[in-house]
């Protein structure tokens, strides 16, 4: 396994002042891959990377690094081996965020710290890289937490490791930076080989970016494999224990509600077109009917999370007569019908589509 794996755990056992946490913790990661940790909040996601990183104490098992045991490893090496993010608020006094970067290169230097020329070009590399060249003389507490973390991610990165490990590392970047920041992490683990071990708590995020994902439930980790084996068989509402709203695992859609009674609209939509509308009527408390969707259409996720009833066929078939029959009932039960297909766009849909709207302009038929 040691030739296999850059990372790997065996029967680690983690907690907190002797009293196991998590148990018989099995991890594996080789070099350039990405592992995500996710779980609830209070899971122990965090202790396992401080008890990874030699933070925290494991309470038993073994952790290797390159084929050896970390423990063995003397602190200098692992330095250059493995770099951290943490959420926890470093606080350096009259340090500019070039000054934080710099301390990635420690490992590197003299006694002294003194930075070499190469030194300082692998500082302004890696602030290039993540976008903060011109945070580079700001004083780093006057910042905002999202520039926090992309200094620290400079800092991490400024080192030079095989291997980093963040903890909720997005947490305090807007949509923007958190594609940026996770972009850099793939970038890295494709170009530069480098093998990253995170926490997060964006579920759409981490099936997106991870080569393997460990789900923390527990006192233990309940299942660990690729996105593709961890987002099936409504695992995800299992692992959060979830009681209302809903989650898509094929989308990564996340929806509140739905809004009980007796629905007040019939929305005829498809194509993508009606998941707004639905979103608007739930704000509303407006329940209501959608179809006639196809079950791979793009509507279908949230229109089954959302309305009373979709009126639906499988994918690629015919709408039939029976269906026509049922969308035409509950047209007849709502007060409106609001159609938001484009009549140029229905394909081969059209005919069934001018059937049942003719039918909606007998009602108060809105576009």
């Amino acid at each position: 396994m040691a030739e296999t794996y850059y990372l790997y755990t065996q029967g680690l056992s983690v907690g907190h002042h002797g009293v196991p946490l998590i148990q018989n913790i099995q991890l594996s990661l080789k070099k350039g891959e990405i592992l995500t940790l996710i779980g609830p909040n209070g899971a122990g996601k965090t202790t396992i990377l401080k008890s990874l990183i030699r933070q925290l104490e494991p309470l038993g098992g073994v952790v290797y690094l390159d084929g050896k045991e970390m423990n063995g490893i003397s602190p200098k090496e692992l330095s250059k081996k493995l770099s951290v993010v943490l959420t926890d608020r470093v606080r350096p006094e009259l340090m500019t965020c070039e000054d934080v970067v710099a301390t990635g290169r420690y490992p590197y230097t003299g006694r002294f710290g003194v930075l070499s020329e190469g030194d300082r070009q692998k500082v302004q590399e890696a602030m290039k890289l993540v976008h903060i060249q011109e945070l580079s003389d700001r004083d780093f507490l006057h910042t905002s937490d999202g520039q926090k973390q992309r200094v620290m991610l400079a800092r991490a990165i400024c080192q030079e490791p095989d291997i980093i490990v963040l903890d909720e590392p997005t947490s305090f970047l807007d949509i923007k930076y958190k594609l940026e920041f996770l972009s850099i992490l793939q970038q890295m683990s494709r170009t530069r080989n480098l093998s990253v071990i995170m926490s997060l708590h964006e579920l759409d995020l981490a099936g997106r970016i991870s080569d393997q994902i460990a789900c923390v439930k527990g006192d233990r980790i309940d299942r660990f494999g690729t996105p593709e084996e961890i987002f099936s068989d409504g695992y995800m509402q299992k692992l959060y224990q979830m009681t209302t709203g809903s989650y898509d695992e094929r989308t990564g859609n996340l929806e509140l509600e739905a809004v009980k009674g007796i629905p007040k609209v019939f929305v005829l939509s498809g194509n993508g077109s009606g998941t707004a509308l639905y979103r608007r009527l739930q704000r509303e408390g407006v329940p209501f009917v959608a179809g006639v969707l196809w079950e791979n259409d793009l509507d279908y996720p949230s229109a089954k999370a959302l309305a009373a009833e979709v009126v639906s066929v499988k994918a690629f078939s015919r709408v039939d007569q029976r269906t026509l029959k049922r969308a035409k009932e509950l047209m007849d039960t709502c007060e409106k019908v609001i159609c938001t297909l484009d009549p140029g766009q229905t394909g081969e849909f059209y005919q069934e589509f001018k059937e049942l709207l003719a039918y909606a302009k007998e009602k108060l038929c809105t576009r």
